[in-house]
């Protein structure tokens, strides 16, 4: 990891200066390399650059199905060679973009006892390296900013999720001393997140606490060591989706001075055109048609549909227990209205009806393969509602969380409260589970809802739903069954974490990741932890059955998994297993970081398979020195 400053070269590049050169070259006065910059400078771009986070689901969609990809295909196939950059711009954005930029801003801020300025910086340190080492595992830590250095050793993942932890209790510690800085306008104008709201930012800190132990649920030692400090934490952080912390986006499309401007995911910037789709499994989750599949052969039921009445839309059986939602859209409540902004459809394409119940349960939504736009029903469109993309314009603002001026959703109280569902389930507390897992589907309701942009005739994108429909049908879906409805006796595991998936897609992608790593993917294995011949071999992963009441996302397979629309194969590299951590930037770590790396254990960093090495956060308890 190459930790040389622009500013630092160019000042070793000028040290030949004499002080004949004083009178026409002072380099501590170059507005191009100051020497200097107030705290405060730095804190737009800082909390600009969490776009990066949207970048990588480029990666983390393909693998938590929430996304099928024909541009980062390898990612869709859990395969990640050594050579490429692709899916390190979180990595980037932690080391580079924040990197001495945010150290600098905090060391200042604490030197100068502007409180508020260093808490905010801290709490971003803290959420930073929480995701990084959810991502990658192991990482430079404590050597990281280390002056003169360009090779790093590497921490273990315990300790810098630790450390995550540690910052934001630091962060809330800064955050709650007085400041007596008059900051003006210089904190709030440069703060996209909370305009320099103390309160809302000593909530996130807390927030960032649950979602670090919310990775460690399944670990044997959870309960006993974690539980209670989460549900601590999450009794201070977030009190509604008032609170959720997103980054504001300006928009503006072509008249915008850069891209950046524009969310990644807009028409504009063209990141999803017709190289990202909704994945069939993420349909089927929304939708509610998860299929039946025989366990005899692995291939889905046909629905038996009586003579001249046969459904295309659904040709097969659909499991008899659907978590989110189902197809009894007559009766009110059985209609999840989530899907119908979540999901692209391409039905009535001159936004007619919109406010019209009939009309919006109609529609149909097509999910795609792993590689491909093509599914086991239909072609998925794009996120746009587009299948060609001769369709999309740039000049098209698009629609919901694929708007240019829709804001980047960093986490939200939803989320946090379904951390807390999760927790109590775990303790076997199921009367607060069960009142989280409540007030966490209908803060979904009211999240996802806030970024509906109508569409109207003579539109080309927009929302075919309108906000006072959506709201009504929202409002019918957490009184019916699914919701206020359930009891503790039908509340399981799944209806959790699939409820979680949902509220997660796609801008969550990155924290489904976590929890699909940490439950194993639902592999069929005995002992500790699985691995070759014990959950998986070179030709199939072997997963458990919808039936297997502890399977915990039902309908979900891999792509090499004993079911129809599976029954693929890894890279041989994998030796089987799916992913689970994606390489560090090869642009840092490969090219200066290599003798670090070959000291990582169980896989070595160098291995063709270290993608496949499972983090600390997802084994029972220490990661083994060998397998």
């Amino acid at each position: 990891m190459k930790k040389l400053s622009i500013i630092a070269m160019l000042a070793a590049s000028l040290s030949f200066t004499t002080t004949s050169c004083e009178d026409w070259l002072d380099v501590n006065n170059n507005i191009d390399a100051p020497d200097y910059v107030e705290g405060y400078l730095y804190l737009s771009g800082i909390t600009q650059s969490w776009g990066s986070l949207y970048w990588d689901i480029r990666a983390t969609g393909p693998l938590t199905q929430m996304m099928g990809t024909s541009s980062y295909s390898n990612f869709a196939n859990n395969y990640y060679s050594q050579g490429s950059d692709a899916g390190g711009e979180v990595f980037r954005m932690v080391y580079w973009l924040h990197g001495m930029n945010l150290e600098n801003m905090i060391n200042q801020s604490v030197e100068a006892g502007q409180w508020t300025l260093a808490g905010i910086g801290t709490a971003i340190k803290a959420f930073d390296w929480d995701v990084l080492t959810k991502y990658h595992g192991e990482l430079p830590y404590d050597e990281a900013y280390t002056p003169g250095k360009l090779s790093f050793s590497y921490d273990s993942q315990e300790h810098i999720m630790g450390e995550a932890r540690n910052l934001a209790y630091k962060a809330i510690e800064y955050l709650e001393m007085e400041d007596n800085t008059d900051y003006g306008n210089k904190i709030s104008g440069n703060d996209w997140v909370y305009y320099g709201d103390k309160a809302k930012w000593i909530k996130f800190c807390y927030a960032v606490i649950v979602r670090n132990l919310a990775a460690l649920t399944n670990k044997s030692d959870f309960v006993s060591k974690y539980a209670d400090e989460l549900l601590t934490a999450a009794s201070k952080s977030f009190a509604s989706s008032d609170d959720d912390a997103t980054l504001k986006v300006t928009g503006g499309g072509a008249s915008t001075p850069s891209y950046d401007y524009n969310n990644f995911w807009s028409p504009y910037n063209e990141n999803l055109m017709n190289s990202y789709w909704q994945h069939d499994y993420a349909v089927q989750v929304l939708t509610g048609t998860v299929p039946q599949y025989d366990e005899a052969t692995g291939n889905k039921k046909i629905h038996s549909y009586p003579e001249g009445a046969k459904n295309e839309y659904y040709p097969y059986e659909l499991a008899e227990k659907q978590i989110v939602t189902d197809t009894i859209k007559s009766v009110p409540g059985h209609y999840d209205p989530r899907m119908a902004l979540k999901l692209a459809t391409e039905d009535n394409e001159d936004f007619q009806d919109i406010d019209n119940a009939d009309s919006v349960k109609a529609y149909k939504y097509y999910g795609s393969s792993f590689t491909g736009s093509a599914g086991p029903i239909g072609t998925a469109p794009s996120f746009y509602g587009k299948t060609s993309s001769d369709d999309i314009s740039t000049t098209d603002k698009g629609r919901w969380l694929y708007r240019e001026d829709a804001d980047y959703i960093v986490t939200t109280y939803a989320q946090i409260q379904f951390c807390v569902a999760e927790t109590y389930w775990k303790k076997g507390d199921k009367p607060n589970a069960l009142a989280a897992f409540k007030k966490a589907v209908a803060a979904d309701m009211e999240t996802t809802g806030r970024y509906i942009s109508e569409g109207k005739e003579g539109d080309n994108m927009g929302d075919k739903i309108s906000k006072a429909l959506y709201n009504e049908l929202a409002a019918d879906y957490v009184a019916g069954p699914y919701v206020e409805g359930m009891t503790e006796a039908d509340l399981t595991l799944s209806h959790i974490m699939m409820q979680k998936y949902a509220c997660q897609f796609p801008w969550g992608a990155n924290e489904a990741w976590v929890d699909l790593r940490k439950y194993h993917y639902d592999v069929q294995y005995t002992g500790d932890y699985p691995k070759t011949g014990n959950g998986w071999d070179k030709n199939m992963v072997d997963q458990k059955w919808d039936s297997d009441d502890t399977k915990v996302f039902k309908g979900f397979y891999l792509a090499p998994a004993q079911v129809q629309g599976r029954k693929g194969t890894y890279n041989e590299e994998n030796e089987g297993s799916p992913c689970y951590r994606v390489r560090g930037r090869y642009n840092s770590e490969y090219m200066w970081n290599k003798p670090a790396l070959s000291e990582l254990k169980p896989i070595s960093g160098m291995a063709n398979n270290y993608h496949t090495s499972i983090p600390w956060f997802a084994y029972p308890g220490d990661v083994p020195e060998s397998l």
